[in-house]
């Protein structure tokens, strides 16, 4: 089993940019697919983007698409989520997770199922 840990969030202005890291150590980093969630106050965990244990495939959740970019450095064991021209409605905890077994697209429209998660980290966008 793997272990996630998340930083890179922190406070910005609407229309600026973040970049997300999500570290992963344990055994067969290069097995896992690797999501990016965000949870906002009130609301449930949602899938932001997701991307295959090659790299090869990603998804995007239609509120991000051509704003974010998730990408995988598998020689680092470390996943990024590029976030451009933020919306106060990107304000959230992001998440981490890796599942072995989801598509990218089951992976981040499945995230009562997963098991495997990190901590989170807090982006902030200001109006």
């Amino acid at each position: 089993q793997v272990q996630l840990v998340e930083s890179g969030g922190g406070l910005v202005q609407a229309g600026g940019s973040l970049r997300l890291s999500c570290a992963v150590s344990g055994s067969t980093y290069s097995a896992y697919a690797i999501g990016w969630f965000r949870q906002a106050p009130g609301k449930e965990r949602e899938g932001v983007s997701c991307i295959s244990s090659t790299g090869s495939m990603t998804h995007y959740a239609v509120a991000v698409k051509g704003r974010f970019t998730i990408s995988r450095d598998n020689a680092e064991n470390t996943v990024y989520l590029q976030m451009t021209s933020l919306k106060p409605e990107d304000t959230g905890v992001y998440y981490c997770a890796a599942e072995t077994s989801y598509t990218v697209h089951a992976l981040c429209l499945s995230p009562g199922n997963l098991k495997v998660w990190g901590h989170g980290t807090l982006v902030t966008v200001s109006s």
